[in-house]
């Protein structure tokens, strides 16, 4: 099984890497870990979340980023003080996501001469060590890294340097459903890296946090899914010494089904981190509010982020990615940002003194997901020589025996065909090549044609679109007219 990288494998990557835009040259390791050491408790990542998880507290996070450092950081101080985020973003352009460092440039100039940000996000590697200190130190509150990248190696390498305390992404989860010819053996090898980069900062001493991307193409992900990529991510990165993991899953709208997903990850995943030999670790939990369309209307989006406020807070989940009121207008200006926080606060505030939800359907649901995400790995697992994650990672995906829906990438099969149930949980029409047992599939099967018999129509086609764009038409299930 690969375990840590070869300390000469990686010192070559590492050069190779640095060495790729001038920035990497500002990258010295050793200051790196004095400036981490220097980072106060109250703004490490992990120490947030590790304590929230103790005191079981939901912590509150938004995306956000700009082009220029300046704006960026009134962007991050508006939304910690007018906003009160718990926890805060630094979203990454589109450019720096797939390495093109050079029109990053460009934006950045044509940003400044504009006098607005003309990027979807902070093009971190432009800015390098320097820029990226401005920013971690403007704010009170931990700060991390958020992007979509497959190879994220320089982005890490400078952010890290530069104070961030968490880095978000996976060699999966930041492939599959966001590039269509990264080869995903590549990328999770370039992951590798990350992992072992934060791995070395850990044997320093220093606890960085480790978030591989839950939601996926967030688009009517079945949990078993979403699940399986989840906890692979997260012994790839246990692998290479990371000892802070989060792992996240997406809304998917029905309060049963989530619940019971939020918890059945954390259980899963500390089963299979302790089948694999790891006892030393934090894992903590991440429930993304609705990934999918959002309505036009703002007073609906609120009543969307509301929902997804209140299912992470009965699920118990450490912590909330937010959302904004203006979701399905594009980038978000700081004062929507600000209001999908405190909306989210409102609702969080108002059951942190409640009970969290407990019901025999969350148990059942939760044991439906437990044993289908184990029928995945296992079967994943199966095509693997000792169990080594990114092996059975790249096999699956070859043969189909895990798929994502709606995603571009052409490693992935693209045959599994999800779509809700009648009280809007996500099912599975078309298995493709998962490993689901008979007797599951049947099930799913058995709840979809109860939907169709209440709606007069056949399962088809048809209510996958119908569903995709319920919510943003506001309802949860997409009934025909």
């Amino acid at each position: 099984m690969d375990k840590i990288l070869p300390k000469g494998e990686f010192e070559k990557a590492r050069t190779e890497c640095l060495a790729t835009w001038p920035t990497g040259a500002g990258v010295n390791f050793e200051e790196g870990v004095r400036r981490q050491n220097a980072i106060p408790n109250a703004k490490r990542f992990s120490f947030a979340m590790n304590r929230a998880s103790a005191e079981g507290r939901t912590l509150l996070q938004p995306r956000a980023g700009v082009a220029l450092v300046e704006e960026h950081v009134k962007l991050l101080k508006y939304l910690e003080t007018e906003g009160g985020a718990d926890l805060l973003p630094t979203t990454i352009d589109a450019y720096t996501r797939l390495n093109r460092y050079e029109e990053a440039a460009k934006g950045i100039e044509k940003s400044i001469s504009a006098g607005t940000s003309l990027l979807n996000g902070f093009p971190a590697v432009n800015y390098g060590v320097e820029g990226c200190m401005r920013v971690v130190d403007a704010v009170e509150k931990p700060v991390q890294v958020r992007h979509g990248t497959p190879d994220a190696r320089l982005l890490a390498e400078i952010t890290l340097a530069a104070g961030f305390t968490a880095f978000e992404g996976g060699g999966i989860s930041y492939n599959i459903p966001y590039t269509k010819n990264v080869p995903l053996r590549k990328s999770i090898q370039d992951w590798k890296y990350v992992d072992r980069l934060v791995g070395m900062y850990g044997e320093r001493g220093i606890s960085i946090n480790r978030e591989p991307f839950g939601p996926l193409t967030g688009t009517l992900v079945p949990p078993c899914v979403s699940h399986a990529v989840a906890i692979l991510e997260g012994l790839l990165a246990l692998e290479q010494g990371v000892k802070s993991i989060t792992l996240g899953y997406g809304q998917g709208g029905n309060l049963v089904q989530d619940i019971a997903a939020v918890r059945s990850l954390v259980r899963l995943a500390n089963a299979y981190f302790s089948e694999a030999g790891f006892t030393d670790y934090e894992l903590t939990s991440v429930f993304h509010q609705w990934m999918g369309g959002f309505p036009e209307d703002e007073a609906q989006a609120f009543g969307v982020i509301s929902w997804g406020a209140a299912v992470a807070r009965l699920s118990g989940a450490t912590k909330v990615i937010v959302k904004s009121p203006h979701e399905a207008m594009g980038i978000p200006t700081k004062e929507a940002n600000a209001q999908g926080l405190r909306a989210t606060r409102q609702v969080a505030n108002m059951l942190a003194d409640q009970a969290f939800l407990d019901s025999v359907a969350i148990d059942r649901e939760a044991e439906l997901i437990e044993r289908e995400t184990r029928s995945l790995l296992e079967g994943a697992f199966a095509l693997a020589n000792g169990r080594d994650p990114a092996t059975a990672a790249v096999r699956a995906f070859e043969t189909g025996s895990l798929d994502v829906p709606f995603a571009p990438s052409v490693q992935n099969k693209g045959k599994i065909l999800p779509m809700r149930d009648n009280e809007g949980c996500i099912r599975i029409f078309n298995k493709g090549a998962l490993p689901l047992g008979d007797d599951v599939f049947a099930f799913h099967k058995e709840r979809l044609a109860i939907r169709a018999k209440a709606e007069g129509r056949p399962v088809g086609l048809q209510m996958v679109t119908d569903d995709i764009y319920a919510i943003s038409k506001g309802k949860l299930v997409g009934r025909p007219r």
